[in-house]
């Protein structure tokens, strides 16, 4: 069925909002000058589903649990509406950190070694305690929150004063964490679009770790082509359609990963909603083979399920 409209979804009420308004003016922008019919809405308070029709195409900008959850795709599908991205299911199975990691390791893609804690509060436990044994030797390890992103609440600690301050400054230390091994080493990135994968990026900051400021606010952040020989890039494009595939996963999305010393490669986690700002991953990939923002989103929107 042909697209006469496209409704972007934005906003949200996740702790990626500042960032979801910012990818959903960017691609509503886009969807204009593309000449569709457009209409921006910020969800969920905008958001009315019996003004959508058949006819209309949903670009899902929105980061977070709003848009990467699955559960806003498990809406869309049961009411037969087409949308960006992938499915219900791929949301599902990359939106928690723990379930994808375990799923990872399952199907013997490397992913950093990591532990699961339901709660920081009332956490009780320092790094020297023996949950931690399974990381020694270790300067740094990160705690990260299970459900999230745009490394919201993402800490990287070497003493147990870090984990205190952690624990003290987290948006809310009562939900689901992972301590996860540190490999510090490269830090890169894979967009795959439709089923292929774009020029990896290498990520370069001056930061601790690629952390907010370093996503969306400093201009000195580096994003740099991924220099590789031709047997790694094999392996790498290997390891990220080998992802792709195993979560059932479609259209766009990033895998994130880390390289170590040796040249190993680790999944860390995908994005099925990548960020499409003005300092975003996607369409800086996308730039350097000479795909133009405009057309990257036409791509999105065309893309086969």
């Amino acid at each position: 069925m042909a697209i006469k409209k496209v409704t972007v979804l934005y906003g949200g009420e996740s702790s990626e909002r500042s960032v979801s308004l910012e990818s959903g003016k960017y691609v509503f922008q886009s969807v204009k000058n593309l000449g569709y019919e457009a209409e921006l809405i910020d969800y969920p308070t905008e958001f009315s589903p019996e003004k959508l029709s058949k006819e209309d195409f949903i670009f899902i900008a929105l980061h977070g649990k709003d848009g990467e959850s699955g559960e806003l795709q498990k809406f869309l599908q049961q009411n037969n509406l087409q949308y960006s991205g992938s499915g219900y299911e791929a949301c599902k199975n990359t939106w928690n950190k723990d379930t994808f990691k375990k799923i990872l390791r399952t199907n013997n893609i490397s992913t950093p070694n990591w532990i699961s804690v339901p709660s920081l509060h009332e956490f009780k436990s320092n790094l020297d305690d023996s949950i931690f044994n399974q990381f020694r030797p270790f300067n740094e390890i990160f705690l990260k929150p299970t459900e999230d992103g745009s490394s919201i609440d993402v800490f990287k600690l070497s003493t147990n004063n870090d984990l205190q301050k952690a624990i003290s400054d987290s948006l809310d230390s009562k939900r689901q964490f992972i301590f996860e091994e540190s490999i510090d080493f490269k830090e890169l990135t894979v967009p795959i679009l439709n089923g292929k994968c774009l020029p990896p990026v290498e990520i370069i900051t001056k930061e601790s770790f690629y952390n907010f400021n370093a996503k969306y606010v400093n201009d000195d952040t580096e994003l740099n082509e991924f220099i590789i020989s031709d047997k790694k890039k094999i392996e790498l494009e290997q390891i990220c359609l080998k992802t792709l595939d195993i979560v059932k996963a479609r259209g766009w999305l990033r895998v994130d990963l880390m390289q170590d010393s040796n040249q190993n490669f680790y999944v860390l986690e995908v994005n099925t909603v990548p960020g499409m700002t003005s300092h975003s991953l996607f369409p800086k990939s996308a730039e350097s083979i000479g795909l133009s923002y405009d057309e990257l989103v036409n791509e999105i929107i065309n893309a086969k399920s």
